[in-house]
């Protein structure tokens, strides 16, 4: 296969890859009801991803990265995030805990994933402001930063109009903020770092490849 056959066809083997993982991820979670709850984006996001693939093509490497944040929250889903073994898996493997070396006494998965949104999505978000609705200037850096901070607070006010719809078991499952009243406020500025630290990555692989062709391809 050549090299551009590859990346042709790079976006239909992760779709594939991501397919075959929530698949197994989907069998037997431990909050069926939560993960319900936590795929109902997820249903909208993917097929979105699907269907306009040929209009809006995103480029190998926001593929990637959304490959990537999907699984991470396929994860979340499975075992509800506020109790993802990650400190037991870490165990298995170095023999400590992660959690007692740096001294943590929750579960800090969710707080990865809402970092790794940031980090991850705004390459996507970047190029989808490229080309529906191009910045100029430093707006072209700042402005995916924002857009990713601004989903932050939609998707919070949605964990909260969950919370008081379902209530009890199921809205404490969904919003995780495991007795933190500052929950929110944490994750949308992890997303928003995480955003940040992202896009001056982008900026930094991005500028020696202006000379050569497209800015976002790979």
């Amino acid at each position: 296969m050549t090299t551009r056959g590859f990346s042709e066809r790079a976006p239909t083997a992760l779709f594939a890859l991501y397919l075959a993982i929530w698949l197994a991820l989907a069998i037997d979670p431990v909050y069926r009801a939560d993960w319900l709850l936590e795929n109902l984006l997820v249903g909208i996001a993917v097929p979105g991803l699907v269907l306009t693939r040929r209009r809006m093509r995103f480029s190998n490497a926001a593929y990637g990265c959304l490959f990537v944040f999907f699984v991470l929250h396929a994860v979340g889903a499975h075992y509800t995030y506020s109790i993802v073994p990650y400190d037991r898996a870490f165990e298995l493997l170095t023999g400590s805990s992660l959690n007692e070396r740096f001294g943590w006494s929750r579960n800090h998965y969710d707080r990865f994933v809402h970092f790794a949104y940031g980090a991850l999505l705004v390459l996507p978000a970047a190029e989808l402001l490229d080309r529906t609705a191009p910045p100029r200037g430093a707006w072209r850096f700042w402005l995916p930063i924002f857009f990713i901070a601004s989903h932050c607070v939609v998707y919070e006010l949605i964990e909260f109009a969950a919370a008081l719809i379902f209530g009890g078991e199921l809205g404490q499952a969904y919003l995780g903020t495991q007795g933190d009243e500052w929950d929110s406020q944490k994750d949308s500025l992890l997303a928003t770092s995480g955003a940040l630290i992202g896009m001056l990555a982008t900026r930094a692989w991005r500028e020696p490849r202006a000379a050569g062709g497209p800015e976002w391809q790979i």
